[in-house]
């Protein structure tokens, strides 16, 4: 399956909250794009790898994924052993995206910053013919995606760019509240942990508020990025 953007998140649900306004915007647009998760979720305080896989599973129908799948890799261990390494270019040699969207370079958890090194390894690596792999028996050919961003999750890291979700904020939250274990519920009985506060909500809402301010409209998402971005001309930048 050829996608157009690959989305690439150390746990279930961390492509929601760091971008998935911009997935459900670009999926209205018309474009094909997925989510690889690294792993289940499986060291979180609340929920389990089970539950977290269904209401994965119940984000992408939200989104609108043309493909979701993880990788199953050690939560909270992984790292960027040859294996781990492999296993990501298979997976985009697989879905040949021409973006890669990818976990923040530093975060509050450090998973996310192993994440984004991981992807930003894979993607480069992938483009290389010497490195050989199979998916389901089937050798497969280089790719290596034109673009790699990196979305802003729990931290403030001042963006590179903005992309405006205004029409697509509440297909975001929508697949948020779609992790019932993860998030408040004044129902639930397990421990109270960091995100699962009735004000991380509020504090998503704010965070899109003010990326938005920034560009001028309602609801904005911010990336990073590496790479020397360039224009066609003066008139196309907001």
């Amino acid at each position: 399956m050829k996608l157009d953007i690959l989305v690439l998140a150390a746990h279930p649900d961390d492509a929601e909250l760091g971008c998935g306004g911009t997935i459900a915007r670009h999926v209205a647009l018309g474009y094909k794009v997925g989510v690889v998760d690294f792993t289940r979720g499986e060291l979180g305080t609340r929920g389990t790898p089970q539950t977290r896989d269904r209401e994965a599973a119940e984000a992408a129908v939200i989104l609108g994924l043309s493909a979701r799948e993880n990788l199953a890799l050690r939560d909270g261990f992984f790292g960027h052993s040859e294996s781990e390494v492999l296993k990501v270019i298979e997976a985009i040699r697989h879905y040949r995206p021409d973006v890669v969207l990818a976990n923040a370079i530093h975060d509050r958890h450090p998973d996310h910053g192993k994440g984004a090194g991981l992807a930003y390894e894979a993607a480069f690596l992938s483009g290389l013919p010497k490195i050989e792999t199979k998916r389901a028996g089937t050798a497969q050919q280089p790719w290596r995606p034109g673009r790699l961003y990196h979305y802003i999750q729990s931290r403030f890291i001042k963006p590179h760019f903005v992309v405006d979700v205004s029409d697509c904020c509440d297909t975001k939250m929508n697949a948020i509240k779609a992790y019932k274990t993860q998030f408040f519920d004044p129902d639930s009985t397990e421990p109270e942990t960091y995100i699962s506060k009735p004000t991380f909500l509020s504090f998503l809402q704010s965070r899109a508020e003010e990326f938005g301010h920034s560009i001028g409209t309602k609801y904005g998402e911010g990336f990073t990025t590496t790479q020397m971005l360039g224009i066609d001309d003066l008139f196309s930048v907001r």
